[in-house]
C-alpha cells in the first residue's frame, strides 16, 4: 500500500499561505516604524521650533522695553531745549545788565571717552 500525497500537498499549501501572512505582517510593521520614526522626528522639530519662537518672544519683549525707554527718553527732550533757553535767555539778560561781554558763568564741556577702545587696550595689555 502506498500513502497519499494529498494530505502534504495541503498542508505544504497551508505553510505557503502563512508564509505569505508573515510577509504582509512584515512589511505592515515596516511601514508601521517608519511611521513612528517621521512622528518622532516631527515632535523633535516642534520642540526645536517651539524654543526658537520663544527666544523670538523674549527678544520681542526686551525691543518692546527699549521702546518704552526710547519713549521717556524723548519725551524729556523739550523739556531740556526750554532748560538751555531759559539758561540762555538769563546769560543774555545778565551780559546786558552788566555790560560786559564776558560770561561770567562756568560752562562744564562735555568730553566723549571711548570706552569701547580703553577697554580693549587694557585688555591687550593684560
Amino acid at each position: 500500500m502506498r500513502q497519499s500525497v494529498v494530505p502534504n500537498r495541503i498542508s505544504q499549501a497551508a505553510s505557503l499561505s502563512s508564509h505569505s501572512n508573515n510577509a504582509a505582517a512584515l512589511s505592515r510593521l515596516q511601514e508601521k516604524k517608519k511611521e513612528f520614526e517621521a512622528v518622532t522626528a516631527l515632535e523633535r522639530a516642534s520642540s526645536l521650533f517651539l524654543k526658537r519662537i520663544e527666544g523670538l518672544a523674549d527678544d520681542c519683549e526686551v525691543m518692546a522695553d527699549a521702546g518704552q525707554v526710547h519713549g521717556q527718553v524723548l519725551e524729556q527732550w523739550p523739556l531740556m531745549f526750554q532748560t538751555l533757553s531759559m539758561f540762555l535767555h538769563s546769560r543774555e539778560q545778565y551780559s546786558a545788565d552788566s555790560g560786559e561781554d564776558t560770561v561770567p558763568f562756568t560752562r562744564d564741556q562735555l568730553v566723549r571717552v571711548p570706552l569701547d577702545e580703553l577697554q580693549s587696550d587694557a585688555s591687550k595689555q593684560s
